[in-house]
């Protein structure tokens, strides 16, 4: 029979080895300088903003200048104003003549036109201290939007105060091609009694003189309307000539005058 197996007992004197507990997780303090570069500003930022500072400032003084600019302009214009009272010059059509005006057919049913009418207008100077300057003008006359003939006054005019100038030009169209619709539209206006409506288109450049004060060129549109005439004899269609000249109606005719501002390629009227 085997005899019976014990554990060996401790020594006697031996410290008791208590047992070590498992490792334990404690939570860590977050540092926010640990392992952290030290900051460096970025040069390239630093330069953009100086570079906007320098561009909101050159609008800021831009803007100041320009500001300041028409406000002394307004200001000065409205000195003048009540020290003068300026005015615009006004036009009126004294008389028109038409001494030809040929309709002419073809074989091929184009028409053309030939045309000669002597103009005649006077423009007054209403102002007491007021000088005008004009440039050579430009005339264009036009029937139903059309035009018909056109001419120019070609020496430079000068309107004194409270003066009226008379201005004298010729107009002419030679062969003038003119559309199927336009030239029915024409025939038609001469079966009226009142005849072929018309108007005048006269463009020129002026300058204004007060005092010693010269003002630039300024683009101006003269519009006169109202204006219907007949046209000699043959003139209808027909290829036949008259030496008679026929004197358009003028009486009911009226002129408007429009300043023609011109900034860069828009231009106003006013």
């Amino acid at each position: 029979m085997a005899d019976p197996v014990y554990p060996p007992s401790k020594p006697k004197g031996a410290a008791a080895v208590k047992p070590t507990p498992p490792p334990t997780n404690k939570p860590q303090l977050y540092n926010p300088n640990l392992n952290r570069h030290p900051y460096r500003p970025n040069p390239n930022i630093y330069h953009r903003n100086r570079r906007r500072s320098y561009f909101c400032l050159c609008c800021f003084w831009s803007i100041l200048i320009i500001i300041l600019l028409l406000l002394l302009a307004t200001i000065t214009g409205c000195i003048l104003y009540l020290l003068y009272r300026p005015h615009r010059p006004t036009f009126s059509i004294t008389a028109i003549k038409i001494s030809r005006f040929n309709l002419t057919t073809t074989s091929d049913d184009t028409t053309r036109l030939t045309s000669n009418l002597n103009l005649t207008l006077s423009t007054k100077n209403p102002n007491k201290k007021v000088v005008f300057y004009y440039d050579p003008i430009t005339i264009t006359c036009l029937s139903e939007e059309t035009q018909i003939a056109n001419g120019s006054f070609t020496n430079s005019l000068v309107s004194n105060p409270n003066n009226i100038t008379i201005i004298r030009s010729s107009l002419y169209s030679n062969s003038l091609l003119l559309e199927t619709t336009i030239v029915n539209q024409i025939r038609s206006d001469l079966k009226k009694k009142s005849g072929l409506p018309l108007k005048i288109l006269l463009d020129t450049e002026a300058r204004v003189k007060i005092e010693s004060i010269r003002t630039k060129k300024v683009g101006i549109r003269i519009e006169c309307e109202g204006i219907h005439s007949l046209v000699p004899n043959g003139g209808g269609g027909k290829s036949k000539n008259s030496s008679t000249s026929v004197t358009a109606t003028v009486s009911d005719a009226k002129c408007k005058v429009d300043l023609r501002i011109k900034i860069w390629k828009w231009t106003f009227s006013s």
